[in-house]
């Protein structure tokens, strides 16, 4: 197999990846405390790497997607995994029932999703000082090489951070665009038909930066009633900037975060892992280290010789620049 670099393998991480969790309180927010977990390479002589931050599912955590977490930190990358109280696993821990029952059965306000979403903003605002009291990890961040990536609703939230138009406490589309963002991987895109009614078009097509949309042929919502097609509308309708697909066969919606909920166990599991792994690190390199063999990986013969027979991968040009 033949990669944009010699000494890439999915089962290899080259450097060792230490972890720093912590939180951080947003005194505008009635001190809402908001965790994170900071995953950094060590043992070696790199120096401005590039930061991701992550955002989590419905009822998940930091903790989830470790596995991608540490392969593109091994790699040369500070990944921060970011917590949201009031959706994360608040929503159903020390209560009956197996936690996607609880899920749900739980209604989520408005103003939930609009916390989690402002969480996003005010991580990157602190987290400036924050590098500054861990100079062991600060002195290789590079914080003008950002990107944005979450799993389900964390895909949402960097949905609304590339630009997407999100229903304000009235209903009315808002913009909480990221400007800090060079790019940004959805992991199971979200079509928010949920939160409004407005044309996909109008919703979508305001989205400015280059994305990474995953998916797999059994992605399907554990909570609403819809499949790995519909979750295309994202894809579909962003025209302003280049847009990346990967469509993995047989992939269901707990793969991208590296759990299994209620899914029963899958052969291809490993598979699977590691299309994700491999894929969302040649897109890292391409747009967050300009990596021009990367780009011509993804955009040649090696992505669909990596994939052949297991999935779908497509990019489509932006209108003009973002």
């Amino acid at each position: 197999m033949s990669f944009w670099r010699p000494d890439i393998d999915p089962d290899h991480e080259p450097h060792k990846v230490l972890i720093k969790r912590d939180e951080l309180a947003d005194p505008t927010r009635e001190n809402r405390v908001v965790p994170f977990k900071v995953y950094y390479p060590v043992a070696h002589s790199l120096d401005h790497l590039p930061v991701i931050l992550w955002s989590h599912g419905l009822g998940g955590s930091r903790d989830g997607a470790a596995f991608l977490a540490r392969f593109i930190a091994s790699h040369g990358y500070v990944v921060v995994n970011v917590q949201h109280p009031g959706t994360d696993t608040s929503l159903w821990e020390g209560k009956p029932g197996h936690p996607w029952d609880v899920i749900r059965a739980t209604p989520i306000p408005r103003h939930a999703t609009l916390n989690r979403m402002r969480d996003i903003p005010f991580i990157l605002a602190r987290l400036p000082g924050w590098a500054e009291a861990h100079p062991d990890i600060a002195r290789h961040m590079d914080m003008s090489r950002m990107g944005m990536s979450g799993h389900s609703f964390g895909a949402l939230t960097t949905q609304v951070m590339a630009g997407q138009g999100c229903p304000d406490e009235s209903g009315k589309l808002v913009s909480l665009k990221e400007e800090r963002f060079l790019a940004g991987i959805l992991y199971s895109p979200v079509p928010v038909r949920h939160l409004t009614d407005e044309p996909s078009e109008k919703v979508f097509g305001s989205i400015t930066l280059p994305l990474l949309h995953m998916t797999g042929t059994h992605d399907k919502s554990p909570i609403e009633n819809f499949g790995y097609r519909e979750r295309l509308v994202v894809y579909e309708n962003a025209h302003r900037a280049p847009q990346e697909l990967l469509v993995l066969d047989a992939a269901d919606h707990m793969v991208f975060a590296g759990s299994r909920g209620q899914l029963a166990e899958t052969a291809l599991r490993k598979k699977h892992e590691a299309h994700i792994k491999v894929i969302s690190f040649a897109y890292w390199d391409a747009m967050l280290r300009q990596d021009k063999k990367a780009r011509d990986w993804l955009n040649g013969a090696g992505v669909q010789d990596y994939i052949k027979g297991s999935g779908f991968y497509s990019h489509k040009p932006g209108e003009y620049p973002p």
